[in-house]
């Protein structure tokens, strides 16, 4: 910068500063909600947690399967009460996306062991059957017969 052109920066800088009159030098007092308090965030408290990670328990009787299954319990097109948020899922290949329903088949490489939801009552599914297990087929869970494919139930949007 110039001499000049910081002497007219200092000249506004300073009469800008000698401008600056506040509300009560002017004789009007502001209204408080005008300009709220800003307030010091609240201590927190110690949570009483766990330290470290602890694995969520199963719930009692996950493993106690039904030796067989009530079929007119399990045949139902579900909408699930809540979505869960997990990992990207990656459609077996060669396959594409498809609206999945009890009593159709699945073909095995959807329910191949990395589709196998193990800890499905972490995302609200009831206990498989004995030969059944719940599988993730995009954001869906499928009730699989794993002997020939069959899908028992469907619940739709367990996994947003």
């Amino acid at each position: 910068m110039t001499r000049s052109t910081n002497s007219i920066v200092a000249a506004l800088a300073l009469a800008l500063a000698g401008g600056a009159v506040t509300a009560q030098e002017r004789g009007h007092e502001e209204h408080p909600e005008a300009h709220p308090q800003v307030r010091e965030a609240p201590r927190a408290e110690p949570h009483p947690g766990p330290t470290g990670y602890q694995r969520v328990t199963e719930p009692k009787g996950w493993n106690q399967r039904p030796a067989a299954p009530d079929r007119a319990a399990y045949q139902h097109n579900y909408q699930a009460a809540r979505a869960y948020k997990i990992g990207p899922y990656h459609h077996p290949s060669g396959w594409v996306d498809r609206h999945w329903a009890y009593g159709q088949i699945l073909p095995r490489s959807f329910w191949a062991a990395p589709y196998v939801l193990a800890d499905y009552w972490l995302f609200s599914l009831e206990v498989p059957p004995a030969g059944y297990e719940w599988v993730r087929v995009g954001n869906d869970a499928m009730l699989v017969n794993i002997g020939n494919g069959e899908i028992l139930q469907a619940e739709y949007g367990v996994f947003g």
